[in-house]
């Protein structure tokens, strides 16, 4: 049939097809596709067999004995760290400094031999020569101002409203001895007692019984504890 219209080539405006990134390979499905196809096909590893432990060479994978480092050189690190320190000694333009005098060591505790400038008086340990200490004297005392209106308030006022009266030593307790000597003036007769108490139930002092105590009991005498058994001579070996 013919087409209709313009081909596809036409449309895109292009002289020819661009080519694309394979070279033409068929596409490859990765679903159910195994891990590693080459250890499915061909030989697979084929072991030498066990080897038993042993000081020979056939004891081990390989043939010969391998070195780790074959024909390293062999470097001494003393030799190259005096080598190091010769050729800083090279640098050197002149001799080392050596001070005139060496250090001079004190003598003893507290001494001052071999400093630069000695002593000084402002750290002597002794004690310097103080005056008496006075105490000033104290300074005047003023009351503070009183709180309230002047009304109702006591001494607030230049002259004195309520003249203070002190109390009497233990008041309250001679107002107490007092009432209660008048209370006993009032009180006719002793205080009422019931003659029916229920004796033969409760007793005033549960602590105390006219019943007499019953004899006391007597131990029963020890019976004597027999000594162990020895035997009469000790035991054979």
């Amino acid at each position: 049939m013919p087409v209709e219209g313009k081909s596809d080539m036409e449309r895109i405006g292009l002289f020819s097809e661009m080519g694309y990134v394979t070279i033409g390979d068929k596409y490859v499905s990765h679903y159910m596709r195994p891990f590693n196809e080459a250890a499915s096909k061909n030989r697979q590893m084929l072991p030498g067999g066990t080897k038993t432990l042993s000081a020979l060479q056939t004891g081990y994978f390989e043939p010969q004995f391998v070195r780790i480092f074959d024909g390293e050189a062999y470097s001494n690190p003393v030799q190259l760290r005096r080598r190091y320190r010769l050729a800083e000694s090279k640098k050197n333009l002149g001799k080392a400094f050596l001070p005139s005098n060496g250090d001079k060591l004190p003598c003893g505790l507290g001494s001052y031999y071999g400093t630069i400038g000695g002593s000084y008086a402002y750290f002597s340990p002794q004690l310097k020569a103080k005056e008496r200490y006075i105490a000033p004297g104290k300074n005047f005392y003023t009351n503070p101002g009183k709180k309230g209106t002047g009304y109702g308030y006591a001494n607030l006022t230049i002259g004195e409203q309520y003249p203070h009266e002190p109390d009497g030593y233990e008041a309250e307790r001679i107002n107490a001895k007092k009432a209660q000597e008048e209370h006993k003036q009032l009180v006719k007769g002793g205080p009422f007692k019931l003659n029916l108490y229920p004796q033969q139930y409760f007793d005033t002092n549960p602590y105390f019984s006219d019943k007499p105590l019953p004899p006391v009991k007597k131990p029963p005498p020890e019976k004597p504890i027999a000594p162990p058994f020895k035997p009469s001579s000790p035991a054979k070996k």
